[in-house]
């Protein structure tokens, strides 16, 4: 088959996929798959235009990595649409045969444009540039990789772990010991000791678990999975409706799902008055940068942190982030795999680590600190680690940064999948509609399972 004719039906079959997740544990069809040989040339010296698609407001870090590419590659002219990745905009470009050279989109959504044909396999992109996959943590490439291939550069991996709020654990007669997500029993009874309501309404919540945002973490470290080693969606797995039951009892606990989602839907996340600041939570389950956020208001906050661990006792974290992909009819993709990999290199990421290390010096704020960047590559992680994460002066905020570095290198991949982008969307309704009620967990999952399989099979054609 030709290459445009494997795009076009490839296109109908996302679609069809897309229509599909939209109405929620639903639908059916047939489609197509792609392969992995497309005979691209990525060995050209990079030269003339490139177009991406990326880096939606981009910051300092972002800012001085795109400079450092820039420098790298001081024979192309690049060009950047700089908005969000939207799933039906990318394939509608593939259909129109316009498509950027690069694009920047979610880790867990590679696998279903890989399985498509309509991004390209990038081992050879890798090799014409001789840099190995090690160059990133292991959870984090397979994050990228289907059917054996690596399909994306990857950006970005910021670990969740716990931060705990230890004046309110303090005051329950707890320590940060007792939020231990492998002891079930132990975990409800400290979320009972700490959960406070006023008026029938929650006033303080004894763990935010981050759900259903984070609800595959908690699936995996209890055993579950999303996917199998082909991709194929588990989403009722056993384990899975075991850990979906013990999170409503957890939130049932601390006056349900609903009210604990309008309660937490109130806090000031991001401001003065935030959740740690006001005792609204006594723990909760934050991404590596919410600390950075915390760190403005030091002065009026007790925290500590604590790995997220696994039924086992075992530190557990996931990989996630974005990821650099090139389409399928790119016009220059020798430079786009050079961009791609200038910007993920050590050195753009110490370019990076170098303008926060600025930006935090000319802050008139004295409650700015380094709290390291975590790239998705373990040897620039480590760099800046050892030029820039030096003590803060609050022993609190050093723990905390500790702790995500202790937990960074525990990160697990939930695979790539044909059906990813599906497999996510049919989670979270699931997991809500478990938690609200409005569904048990067993039917919930299974429903999701459902809907996700057809996509899996409209698009792998088994």
């Amino acid at each position: 088959m030709k290459k445009r004719q494997r795009i076009l039906l490839a296109v109908t079959a996302v679609a069809s996929i897309a229509a599909l997740t939209a109405c929620g544990s639903g639908g059916g069809g047939g489609g197509a798959s792609g392969s992995a040989g497309s005979g691209t040339d990525f060995s050209g010296k990079p030269t003339g235009a490139l177009n991406a698609w990326g880096f939606e407001n981009a910051d300092d870090v972002g800012q001085s990595r795109l400079d450092y590419a820039a420098q790298q590659l001081s024979d192309v002219k690049i060009s950047i649409e700089a908005t969000a990745f939207d799933a039906q905009k990318f394939t509608a470009a593939t259909a129109s045969g316009n498509v950027p050279d690069v694009v920047q989109m979610s880790s867990q959504y590679v696998g279903t444009f890989a399985a498509q044909g309509l991004i390209e396999p990038l081992d050879e992109c890798l090799a014409a540039n001789k840099v190995e996959s090690s160059h990133w943590y292991d959870a984090v490439v397979k994050d990228v990789t289907y059917d054996g291939h690596m399909y994306a550069v990857p950006q970005f991996y910021q670990p969740p772990a716990l931060i705990v709020n230890t004046r309110l654990l303090d005051a329950a007669g707890l320590t940060p010991a007792d939020i231990d997500t492998s002891n079930r029993d132990g975990l409800v009874a400290a979320v009972k000791k700490l959960y406070k309501e006023s008026g029938g309404n929650p006033s303080t919540l004894g763990i935010m678990p981050d759900l259903p945002g984070q609800a595959g973490l908690w699936f995996v470290a209890n055993g579950g999975a999303l996917m199998d080693a082909d991709g194929k969606p588990t989403l009722d797995d056993p384990a899975n409706v075991d850990e979906l039951t013990y999170l409503k009892t957890l939130m049932d606990a601390q006056g349900g799902f609903a009210k604990d989602k309008s309660f937490i839907d109130t806090f000031d996340m991001f401001g003065a008055e935030n959740q740690f600041v006001k005792d609204q939570v006594a723990s909760g389950v934050y991404a590596q940068w919410y600390p950075n956020v915390l760190a403005a208001t030091q002065k009026d906050i007790t925290i500590n942190a604590v790995p997220f661990k696994d039924k086992d006792g075992n530190d557990f974290t996931v990989a996630s982030g974005t990821a650099f992909v090139i389409p399928v009819g790119a016009k220059n993709p020798a430079a786009a795999c050079a961009w791609a990999l200038n910007l993920t290199s050590d050195e753009a990421w110490m370019a990076a680590g170098d303008a926060r290390a600025a930006t935090i010096k000319a802050d008139p704020d004295p409650n700015r600190m380094n709290t390291g960047l975590f790239t998705g590559s373990p040897t620039a992680d480590q760099a800046i680690r050892d030029k820039y994460v030096v003590p803060t002066g609050n022993a609190d905020f050093d723990q905390v940064i500790n702790t995500y570095y202790q937990v960074v290198g525990a990160g697990q991949s939930y695979g790539a999948s044909a059906a990813g982008l599906e497999i996510q969307t049919e989670l979270q309704t699931a997991v809500t509609a478990a938690l609200n009620g409005e569904k048990d967990p067993a039917a919930a999952l299974a429903d999701g399972q459902a809907a996700a399989l057809r996509a899996w099979e409209t698009t792998t054609g088994k």
